[in-house]
């Protein structure tokens, strides 16, 4: 009797241990959980806080007078905008009599503002002959002071920007003449040498063309291969070693990617150097394994009843393999595919060796024409001196997250789209 109490003690002992290490590693996951959510906050409201400035750009209206061309002459070639600016600037500071003063009264605008009021005064040429109020851009130093990025007590190698000029702008806001307006220059430009030209707009243009490339390339022989190994190929040696090296490829340094596309398709067939065909042909070739791998897997876990239903009924084993098997593995096929493109994506390595790199200031209408991605963008801005490159820099990652999110919610969608229930 003794025994037996003391083995039934000795197990309600042992079952209360068990449930303490469980309610321990409930509690551990938890915290994990919690602790990269935290992480992920705080890198996501970091990036956020970064980067949001760069959505708001600072303007100064002017009341420019447009004269009226001379008679005969070409109103286009006859506009010179830059000296609009000028003349009307020192209208409003008349005190302001020296060529270096000058200078700097007009170095509170932006080198492009000139072009604005050029291109508005040519989208409305009723314009020309009256006095209208125009909104210009203003330098990347003005619009850190405005928006208090930049002290203005701070030295003048901080802020760059004069006593005279903080004076003479202190006054325009006074005057009202000062506001934050949306940044369409961010979304609608090329990159610049002035932060508050730069835009994505080539980037992300040069990262969609590419992706495409890679979809166009990747998705089909992905899933050719994909269906061939599981559902034709013989098993001998040889299908072990294509899988076996599919399976080392998917987890190659993207790197070596860069460099393969640098030796072979700039070096050997001489294709256009940083083109978003080549950049997609490198990313195609980069995720295809991952294509494949998420492809057998996708296939392999449809049950065998389905294939044995086909034949039964006289398919053959194309018309099983590509009416029965892969509409019913094309979730996992697309949930695969989508999450390569998304890797690819964001991948600088292998655009930095076929030469994506190169500033492009041009934004490109074709898969030839040299380009940059938007990484490559990040990349390059986060290495400039500039302090305003650096919210661009966090403003392209905003972009180039939002992107991925969006290509993770499609797979997403389109998994709950094809599933089927069986």
């Amino acid at each position: 009797m003794n025994n037996g109490s003391e083995k039934s003690r000795r197990f309600v002992a042992r079952l209360a241990e068990r449930n303490r290490a469980e309610r321990r590693f409930r509690l551990f996951a938890q915290v994990s959980v919690y602790v990269g959510l935290v992480f992920l906050a705080v890198l996501f409201a970091s990036i956020i806080v970064a980067g949001a400035g760069t959505f708001k750009k600072t303007a100064i209206r002017l009341d420019v007078t447009v004269a009226m061309p001379a008679a005969g002459a070409d109103r286009r070639a006859d506009i010179d905008a830059g000296g609009l600016i000028k003349e009307t600037l020192w209208r409003a500071f008349p005190d302001v009599t020296s060529r270096r003063d000058r200078r700097e009264l007009y170095g509170l605008f932006s080198v492009g503002a000139s072009y604005e009021l050029r291109g508005r005064i040519l989208a409305d040429p009723a314009t020309v002959g009256r006095t209208v109020p125009v909104w210009l851009t203003a330098s990347d130093e003005v619009a850190l002071v405005v928006q208090g990025k930049v002290s203005r007590d701070a030295p003048v190698e901080v802020r760059r920007l004069t006593s005279r000029q903080l004076d003479w702008l202190e006054v325009l806001e006074q005057q009202g003449r000062v506001e934050m307006r949306f940044n369409d220059i961010f979304f609608t430009s090329g990159d610049s040498r002035e932060p508050e030209l730069a835009g994505i707009a080539g980037a992300t243009l040069g990262s969609l063309m590419s992706v495409m490339v890679c979809l166009a390339l990747a998705f089909p022989l992905g899933v050719m291969a994909a269906v061939y190994l599981e559902e034709f190929a013989p098993r001998n040696r040889w299908t072990e070693f294509v899988e076996i090296n599919i399976n080392n490829l998917a987890a190659v340094p993207s790197i070596v990617f860069g460099l393969l596309g640098l030796a072979v398709f700039l070096n050997v067939f001489h294709m256009p150097r940083s083109a978003p065909l080549v950049g997609g042909v490198v990313l195609a070739l980069m995720t295809l394994p991952t294509i494949i791998i998420a492809g057998r897997a996708a296939v392999k876990a449809v049950p065998p009843s389905i294939r044995e239903a086909a034949l039964a009924l006289g398919a053959s084993r194309v018309q099983m393999a590509f009416h029965h098997v892969l509409p019913l593995a094309m979730p996992g096929v697309l949930t695969g595919t989508i999450i390569g493109t998304a890797r690819a994506l964001g991948e600088t390595a292998p655009l930095l060796m076929i030469g994506m790199v190169a500033f492009v200031v041009d934004i490109p209408h074709s898969i030839l024409q040299p380009a940059t991605a938007l990484p490559v963008q990040v990349f390059l801005w986060a290495d400039s001196p500039e302090r305003a490159f650096e919210e661009r820099a966090a403003a392209a990652i905003i972009v180039l997250l939002a992107f991925t999110c969006l290509m993770n919610l499609a797979a997403v969608i389109l998994r709950k789209k094809f599933e089927v229930r069986w």
